[in-house]
């Protein structure tokens, strides 16, 4: 179990601003490891992850919940981290970009896919859409286009045009993850 966080006798300076007393002791499961942190119970989840837990691959974008670059797992489903509440996510399991890969050695299907499609360019929406396509390839394993259009809707790219995303997607659901030129299967 690691433990982050500060002395609840002292304030806790987030980008959302300075909190001081009273602070929570948040328990979550954090990529597989317990975790407590001492945070005010209104900080975000995005906060907490990068700020008390020191997880940077969640990105903060419009801090709104409109483009998906804070996305992450909340007990298996998609949320934008923006827009939890850290008392919210008490006791439950979260899973950030980090905690994808199976091990230091070897990335996830949806990562080799982006990697070798293209699929990543400025990184910014990288994990948020890469954490979006595990959800989606969870509920639907084979997605047609459009549905991999409908369930990366949430995130926005400004670097890729998309088109290499959706490749990548359509590759990581394949078995012998080749695609076509187009990404078609």
């Amino acid at each position: 179990m690691s433990t982050h966080g500060h002395d609840s006798h002292h304030a806790t300076t987030t980008s959302s601003g300075t909190f001081t007393r009273p602070l929570i002791e948040l328990r979550l499961r954090v990529n597989g490891i317990d975790t407590v942190c001492v945070v005010h119970p209104m900080a975000r989840l995005l906060d907490v992850l990068r700020e008390s837990l020191h997880l940077s691959g969640t990105k903060e974008g419009c801090g709104e919940g409109e483009c998906g670059a804070c996305a992450v797992l909340l007990n298996g489903e998609l949320v934008c981290s923006c827009l939890v509440p850290a008392l919210q996510a008490m006791g439950t399991e979260v899973t950030t970009i980090e905690g994808v890969a199976p091990s230091l050695a070897t990335l996830d299907r949806v990562q080799q896919a982006f990697v070798d499609c293209g699929g990543a360019q400025c990184g910014i929406c990288t994990p948020g859409m890469i954490l979006a396509a595990k959800a989606l390839l969870t509920r639907c394993p084979q997605p047609t286009e459009a549905e991999i259009r409908e369930g990366l809707a949430g995130n926005l790219c400004r670097c890729t045009g998309y088109t290499k995303i959706f490749s990548s997607v359509l590759r990581a659901c394949q078995a012998d993850g080749a695609t076509t030129e187009g990404g078609e299967r």
